[in-house]
């Protein structure tokens, strides 16, 4: 079937400040970056050729403008981004941690991205049944009007067909308790098609340090048929209807910071699922993690990520670099 958009996706859309340096007077700079999961993974998308577009609401204020172009330079289609005229955009503080790692502070209480509503939703419902895949997240599920929201928009992707594909990306700070974030993370598990989890995320639904064991015990339960986990440096493995594949990850002593990094893991997986579809081979999920483990990797070696996603030759040539 031809539909207009290859990927819709629902969730935030918000201003990331990341750390840029000491001024003069011995005080951290902050950089304004384009920001949000959904986004992320739509430019990426964009960047592999793909038409996407993108539901969510920024505040009617400086950043939110600011987001409404970047995006729109981006190749997204934000005819679905609505302006709250009360509630300001959503703002997130990025601090790097000694291991690499990433701590963030949030400013979102409230923010404009939990004010989307279900009604907006359906007045944008074409967006949705006009998609081939449609993605979301559980941050879109942390605030009950929101949440409408995004249990109305799976509702009108199941209907009209659409791949469903999640990534509970866990924020803990934003949420009011684990049991919320655990129970919201199961309801997009039980809806999904396509699932990336991370390492950290199998370990807080199921208790398993074994991460095999725990994603196993994940696709057993929810009987997903293609999933994603990663693992950092130490790579990503693929799940596909009883085939597995394992590939390694690419490091680079150039990484600045990993803001993104996952995003643009899912978007490479999602690219793949468009060229192959649901079912895949050995061959094919080897392909498919390859790619996704150096866009990752590479897309670490610069500051943001919505802005500077790489596009598939710039990839390619990365793999050649390690000989992958």
């Amino acid at each position: 079937m031809s539909k207009k958009y290859d990927v819709t996706a629902l969730g935030e859309l918000l201003i990331d400040f990341t750390e840029s340096g000491i001024s003069e007077q011995g005080n951290k700079l902050l950089e304004v970056n384009p920001g949000g999961a959904p986004c992320n993974v739509l430019a990426m998308l964009n960047k592999a050729g793909r038409k996407v577009a993108f539901i969510g609401k920024v505040g009617d204020d400086m950043f939110g403008r600011m987001l409404k172009a970047r995006t729109v330079d981006q190749g997204i289609d934000m005819g679905a981004l609505m302006m709250d005229e009360e509630v300001h955009t959503t703002l997130a503080f990025v601090e790097k941690l000694p291991n690499g790692d990433r701590d963030f502070s949030f400013y979102r209480n409230p923010g404009a991205d939990i004010m989307l509503t279900k009604d907006e939703v359906i007045a944008n419902k074409d967006y949705i049944a006009d998609a081939k895949i449609f993605h979301f997240g559980t941050l879109s599920m942390t605030h009950e009007g929101v949440e409408a929201a995004t249990v109305e928009a799976i509702k009108i992707a199941k209907e009209n067909g659409a791949i469903i594909s999640f990534d509970p990306n866990l924020r803990p700070p934003l949420w009011s308790s684990e049991e919320k974030a655990k129970e919201k993370i199961a309801y997009g598990l039980s809806q999904c098609d396509v699932l990336k989890i991370s390492d950290n995320e199998i370990t807080f639904m199921t208790g398993e340090e074994d991460l095999d064991k725990g994603i196993k015990m994940i696709i057993d339960e929810y009987k997903i048929p293609l999933v994603f986990a990663t693992y950092g440096p130490d790579g990503s493995k693929a799940y596909c209807n009883g085939v597995e594949a394992y590939e390694a990850g690419f490091l680079n002593p150039n990484t600045v910071e990993t803001t993104g990094a996952g995003d643009t893991f899912c978007a490479s997986a999602l690219h793949h699922v468009l060229k192959y579809g649901l079912e895949m081979n050995e061959e094919q999920l080897h392909e498919l993690l390859t790619f996704a483990n150096a866009a990752a990797s590479l897309v670490t070696t610069k500051k943001g990520a919505l802005c500077v996603m790489p596009t598939v030759e710039e990839v390619e040539a990365y793999r050649k670099e390690f000989g992958r």
